[in-house]
């Protein structure tokens, strides 16, 4: 099962990098804030620490000894739905394409500034850490896939899709729209609330083509998710819904 909230409040933040100075700094800042603290210097650590310390949120560099950042990203997202905040020198915009579209939450270049890191993390653990209050206890079924709210779990055709927390709230907000347009704007608030940093509605489109993948969905004949041109996204058809759990 897929966990919408994934872990308790009380969790540690995951710092990731090989370079100590930067494991350090992030690390004092983070705990002037009052969150816990673990750290790992390479990737094999890091996935380690990620199934042993069940983290709250990870901080994580790409370019890692050992195992890279993407695949940490990549096997992390397998195994749940733990919020990843990218930290890297790699701060070209392919490189931030790439990362979200493996399925990183948010995307900080280096060099940063300690300040902007604390506020993203803020923004994301309380996007991810509310939305289970947020949502209204549902089942939406659309073409033999059904999202329930309560669960926070996705089948399809009674299998069930693993989707990381960002990709679930966007699913059901779509979903919940049944059928009205929502513009890029209008889902970026509802994944962000208010967006801090570069966040831009661009992004929007690299959630939408990760989560169409992870359903199967082909943009030219959708089933779940439909783009309208120069306007944004809807469901791809009429949406059933019940209330609670069945």
């Amino acid at each position: 099962m897929i966990h919408l909230v994934p872990a308790r409040p009380t969790a540690p933040i995951l710092v990731v990098d090989d370079d100590p100075k930067i494991v350090a700094l992030v690390r004092t800042y983070l705990e002037r804030e009052r969150y816990p603290v673990v750290t790992a210097g390479d990737g094999r650590a890091a996935l380690r620490a990620i199934e042993e310390q069940a983290p709250r949120l990870v901080v994580l560099d790409l370019m890692l000894p050992e195992v890279d950042g993407m695949t940490v990203i990549r096997r992390a997202r397998a195994q749940g739905d733990v919020p990843i905040l990218v930290l890297s020198a790699r701060g070209a915009v392919g490189d931030r394409v790439l990362g979200l579209s493996e399925g990183a939450d948010d995307y900080l270049p280096k060099p940063f500034s300690p300040a902007e890191l604390v506020a993203r993390v803020r923004t994301i653990l309380r996007r991810t850490e509310r939305a289970s209050d947020d949502t209204p206890a549902a089942v939406y079924a659309l073409h033999g896939m059904e999202l329930d709210t309560a669960r926070h779990r996705v089948t399809l055709d009674g299998r069930e899709v693993s989707l990381s927390a960002l990709e679930l709230r966007l699913l059901g907000v779509l979903l919940e729209a049944n059928g009205r347009v929502l513009s890029r704007d209008r889902l970026l608030d509802a994944l962000y609330g208010h967006a801090e940093g570069d966040v831009t509605d661009r992004a929007i489109d690299v959630y939408v083509k990760r989560l169409r993948e992870k359903l199967g969905d082909d943009p030219d004949a959708p089933r779940f998710v439909a783009t309208v041109r120069g306007a944004g996204y809807r469901a791809a058809g009429p949406v059933k819904r019940r209330t609670g759990r069945p």
